[in-house]
């Protein structure tokens, strides 16, 4: 299966229906405050601005593994998934203090640069990060109600809301560990993947599965396998984003490569590299130290330490035995034909993506 062409023709599916329910949000929204309508243009912009649209296709999968034939009613509610994924981003992003998703300038940039020029505001940056914490907020209730007013069954819906709710929990515990390691200034791999775990795979491919699997009504068992598919799969999926993070195209990427060694981030890479011997260790914390004042060379510098020390090819190779423990975990587990073609693609897509 041609994936970037299966993912391709589903986006163009599900991104009208998408920008239409947020039109129908944001004329909702003048009646009540122009500004919080104007942020949802704003984010309307950005997530129309790029993504593949992986949650919402694995929501679809998940739907069609269990046997759900309802594919125009699972559309509609895999857009919860879409704005809970927008939601985590612009907190997130926050976090990171990012300037840039997609290409577009960030809810919080944007409010900052909008309170310091109509307000004239000596801190426009708290302004910009309120704006954009609340609007988050709203992302989250408007995710939810999506599914709960899904038209599924009220007995799938409420597990499906559990599940909702569960994802999200997850996904914090793993934010929260990477904002820990980050200022820990350590971590071992054992960590970092256990957060990958949390904060990536969790939400980004089992959760999405789950939620359409429940959805048509599949059975635990199908559930649990899978979890042993989307779990190593998540795993390689952050895994290469650390490593286009470094090596990426920035333009493909939609954000400044090497921001990860600007934010101090302990990445997979950092703790491989770390772990060679004390010199590659001692290097690499310092320029992870560095910050704002990090330039050209030293982000050349960073490539070159990862390379020579042996642990870019020791990520790369972890990557692909992940994927192929996803892989494995299909075996066995009956499936229709396509959804498993699209599985087994995505497998092998993760590691040749670009952004």
């Amino acid at each position: 299966m041609d994936i970037q062409a299966a993912l391709k023709d589903f986006k163009a599916i599900f991104d009208p229906q998408l920008e239409a329910y947020f039109d129908a949000k944001i004329e909702e929204m003048h009646a009540e405050d122009v500004l919080v309508a104007e942020a949802l243009e704003h984010v309307k912009m950005m997530i129309l601005s790029g993504g593949k649209r992986l949650r919402p296709a694995f929501m679809l999968a998940g739907f069609e593994a269990a046997g759900g034939t309802d594919r125009e009613r699972l559309i509609h509610a895999a857009m919860a998934i879409e704005l809970i994924h927008m939601f985590l981003l612009i907190h997130d992003d926050i976090i990171d203090r990012d300037a840039l998703r997609h290409g577009v300038p960030t809810l919080h940039e944007r409010y900052a640069d909008w309170g310091r020029r109509k307000l004239g505001l000596d801190d426009p940056v708290h302004f910009g990060n309120s704006i954009a914490l609340i609007i988050g907020d709203m992302l989250f209730s408007l995710g939810n109600d999506i599914l709960f007013r899904s038209g599924f069954p009220l007995e799938r819906v409420f597990e499906a809301l559990s599940v909702m709710q569960r994802i999200v929990s997850q996904t914090s515990v793993g934010e929260a560990k990477d904002i820990y390691l980050e200022y820990r200034k350590h971590a071992t791999s054992a960590e970092v993947l256990k957060m990958y775990e949390q904060k990536t795979a969790r939400y980004t491919f089992e959760g999405p599965l789950h939620l359409g699997s429940i959805l048509a009504g599949g059975s635990p068992t199908l559930v649990q396998a899978l979890s042993g598919y989307a779990l190593p799969l998540g795993i390689a999926f952050q895994i290469q984003d650390d490593i286009l993070g470094v090596y990426g195209d920035e333009q493909r990427i939609g954000k400044p490569v090497g921001s990860d060694i600007v934010e101090g981030k302990m990445t997979i890479l950092v703790t491989k590299t770390s772990e060679r011997n004390g010199a590659f260790k001692k290097e690499v914390a310092t320029l992870l130290n560095r910050g704002e004042s990090l330039t050209a060379a030293d982000i050349e510098r960073f490539r070159t330490l990862i390379k020579e020390s042996g642990a870019l090819t020791e990520v790369q190779q972890l990557a692909r035995t992940s994927i192929e423990t996803a892989k494995e975990a299909l075996k066995g587990v009956v499936l229709p034909e396509p959804t498993r073609a699209f599985l087994l693609g995505i497998a092998d897509y993760m590691l040749e993506r670009e952004y």
